[in-house]
């Protein structure tokens, strides 16, 4: 078979107002074919007339092969007589072309809406409606887990603490690198921000005070927060929405054990214990990175700027960056547990459910240390 049987091909020519149009060969959607604009633009020029044709007539000679491009070719040139007012006919076209060819005309043209500014009180409502509802979610969580205290308390609860161990080696002693890294690499940066500043004043001693007031009552368990949110509350999300989609969780509730007994606590309960310790841990660093600056850049002693520290920071300072990271520990517990449980049982849902536990978790820590701090100014700590 040669090359001009199986390709698509279109000739026209206009003579007397009558556009015809010879289409043949082999028409596949996938192939090559004339495009009917290209091709009625060329004629009318080789022909040096600007008249619009009164007829344009299709014609079939020699047609091997077709599909649906040859319907969509014909039905173009239908509607190009129809914008110019022109009559339209077909000659010896394969058999179905023209009922295909109607079909196309009389379904009607997509509609090109213009994208309406968006209804305010819709996406209030929207918005609302999907508050309420994580509200709703995060209560129902939070009851369950003080009838599974309660029934701790009473020694009915399935609480496993071989697992609240492995967890507390892998939430508190695995996160010791990353948490030192980052609370050292902060104290290092108000440090340094800190002595740009209070050196034009000759105040050069007052960094350490900046940095461990900083430090103790908010960087210390603010960063140890952010880090476990990001690591261990994705883990917790993405280690019970599998479960879930494995159909784990489901098998647990019919032998009657309480996932929140057997899964939430432990790691709640974990996170709890180990937060207060990774925070004392971010002190610690978050200070010694204020000291390697202050003595470096500052020339201050190890010795006058330990001391110094001490005159600042008291008990205080220490319980109130205590009490945040233990009630940080539990949000990041509930945040992650809370996804997971949510998830959808598909491993899309799984890699969801981990995002949105961090982002729950780093916005709540975020809420919650704002209102701390309102409170502990009220309450003159």
């Amino acid at each position: 078979m040669s090359d001009v049987a199986v390709t698509a091909r279109a000739e026209a020519h206009l003579a007397g107002g009558v556009l015809t149009v010879v289409v043949g060969g082999c028409w596949q959607i996938v192939g090559d074919r004339p495009d009917w604009r290209d091709l009625a633009e060329k004629t009318m020029h080789a022909a040096g007339t600007k008249e619009p044709p009164r007829l344009i007539r299709v014609q079939g000679r020699d047609v091997t092969s077709w599909d649906s491009s040859l319907p969509l070719f014909v039905g173009e040139a239908m509607r190009g007589a129809e914008s110019i007012h022109a009559q339209f006919e077909t000659v010896d076209l394969p058999h179905g072309v023209d009922q295909l060819v109607h079909q196309l005309a009389a379904r009607p043209a997509p509609k090109h809406e213009e994208p309406a500014l968006p209804d305010v009180f819709t996406a209030v409502g929207v918005f609302a409606t999907g508050l309420g509802g994580e509200l709703r979610d995060i209560a129902r969580l939070v009851g369950e887990c003080v009838f599974s205290i309660g029934r701790f308390v009473r020694g009915q609860a399935q609480f496993r603490w071989r697992d609240c161990i492995t967890e507390m080696q892998l939430c508190g002693a695995m996160a010791l690198p990353i948490v030192g890294l980052i609370s050292f690499l902060v104290g290092i940066i108000l440090a340094y921000q800190g002595a740009v500043q209070l050196r034009q004043f000759g105040a050069d001693i007052y960094v350490a005070d900046m940095v461990g007031v900083a430090v103790v009552r908010e960087m210390g368990a603010l960063m140890a927060g952010i880090v476990l949110a990001g690591r261990t509350g994705a883990a917790f999300a993405a280690t019970l929405g599998n479960m879930k989609a494995n159909e784990e969780i489901d098998a647990l509730e019919t032998l009657g054990v309480s996932p929140v007994d057997f899964l939430v606590m432990p790691r709640m309960t974990a996170l709890f214990l180990m937060m207060p310790l990774l925070a004392l841990y971010s002190n610690v660093l978050g200070i010694l990175g204020g000291l390697v600056i202050s003595a470096g850049i500052l020339d201050i002693p190890a010795s006058l700027y330990w001391s110094e520290t001490k005159t600042i920071v008291d008990l205080s300072d220490l319980f109130v960056g205590l009490i945040k990271a233990g009630v940080f520990g539990i949000i990041i517990g509930l945040s992650g547990c809370l996804r997971g449980l949510q998830a959808e049982r598909s491993a899309a849902g799984v890699g969801a459910a981990a995002t949105s536990a961090v982002v729950t978790g780093i916005l709540l820590i975020i809420v919650l240390d704002a209102v701390f701090a309102v409170i502990f100014n009220i309450l003159g700590w």
